[in-house]
């Protein structure tokens, strides 16, 4: 929300509608949901390409000669092992090992970084970061309004950028990035995505998000490239696994809690915010595992939604985190944390109540859906 409460727009808002799109309030954004059908959409991204509107995310860029330092100490990561040109996937943590937030940093170069965090979180994170950068030589500064983001995904989507850049893209690893132009438009180009396919992000200035936008339908015609709104963003993510915050990631859960401990660097030199408290989350989870984020596939049409209890035998033993209709699968899926006893693929007897009817599901590993490389 801006200062008037008044949801912000992306400089491709009035391209949105002219478009058609469905609008909807996102964490305090006007965001398309869908442009026509969401079932479309979807299986553009999987078979073809699409090209999503992401300018609500949080770019918090920190320089100077102590940035590594500073994000070692505030992230959970080791992000001074990141070399120039590469990302990483790492989490913010409060003192007691709550999660605040996931985030991809960018090492730009040897002493700048780019920590794109969530929409909704970007304000949380941003405040974090400059409270934690006490005693830093380092700058933490609020980027949000410097930079619009496009993302194209899809097999197709290298093809289609390849048409408009000169970019080595075939030598660009998957979380890396590089600066390049593309279609005339000076961007930093990242191979990172949230569909579970190859794909690429594109970090603008604001005033070149239409032109580009254009420049990569265009481009896009005869590859199937279509315009893709917030709804199928959702399903994509859901069938690769993929956790949003919100659901599978709070501040009530540590990345140990999440199943995601790997995030977490007890190597790095140094302390880091949530250190001692992680030690313990660790610990305890060896001892005695916490629930276990699983996939769950209907064996009917009932859909599942977040909140809804994972029942066995007549007791609850977990609580459904998301859960869609699945285009790709035909079938609705759902991610749950369960009790470790439950967490195993296969497991008879697993069900989820939906609206006092225990619907039967199977128990998956997690993600529903690879990509064929």
């Amino acid at each position: 929300m801006s200062s008037t409460g008044e949801l912000r727009h992306t400089a491709l808002d009035a391209l949105h509608r002219s478009l058609g799109a469905t609008m909807t309030d996102f964490a305090g954004w006007d965001m398309p949901l869908r442009y026509g059908s969401e079932r479309d959409e979807h299986n553009a991204v999987r078979t073809k390409a699409g090209l999503f509107d992401l300018s609500h995310m949080g770019e918090i860029t920190v320089t100077g000669p102590q940035a590594a330092a500073l994000l070692d100490f505030a992230l959970v990561g080791n992000i001074g092992g990141v070399k120039p040109g590469r990302a990483r996937y790492t989490m913010i943590c409060r003192a007691d090992g709550g999660i605040l937030d996931d985030l991809i940093v960018y090492r730009l170069a040897e002493t700048e970084y780019m920590v794109v965090a969530n929409a909704s979180n970007a304000q949380v994170v941003l405040d974090a970061l400059v409270e934690r950068s006490a005693g830093f030589d380092a700058e933490v500064r609020d980027d949000r309004d410097a930079y619009a983001l496009l993302a194209v995904q899809g097999p197709e989507s290298p093809g289609i950028l390849k048409s408009l850049t000169d970019a080595d893209l075939d030598g660009l690893k998957y979380y890396a990035g590089l600066p390049g132009t593309v279609a005339g438009v000076p961007a930093l180009i990242a191979r990172t995505g949230y569909t579970g396919e190859d794909g690429f992000e594109l970090f603008v200035k604001p005033e070149h998000a239409v032109e580009l936008w254009q420049a990569l339908t265009k481009a896009g015609e005869g590859a199937g490239l279509v315009p893709c709104g917030l709804s199928c963003r959702d399903t994509l993510r859901l069938e690769a696994g993929m956790p949003l915050y919100g659901h599978e990631l709070s501040t009530s859960l540590t990345p140990f809690d999440a199943g995601l401990g790997r995030v977490v660097k007890f190597e790095k030199e140094g302390d880091f915010v949530g250190r001692e408290a992680l030690r313990e989350a660790a610990a305890r989870a060896e001892q005695n595992p916490p629930r276990v984020l699983v996939g769950l596939v209907a064996e009917g049409r009932r859909v599942p939604r977040a909140g809804y209890a994972v029942v066995a035998g007549g007791e609850v033993i977990g609580e459904v985190t998301s859960g869609a209709p699945s285009p790709t699968l035909g079938k609705p899926l759902a991610m749950a944390y369960v009790d470790a006893a439950h967490a195993t693929p296969g497991t008879p007897g697993v069900g989820v109540d939906i609206r006092g009817s225990h619907e039967p599901y199977e128990v998956v590993a997690l993600p529903f859906y690879k990509r064929q490389k």
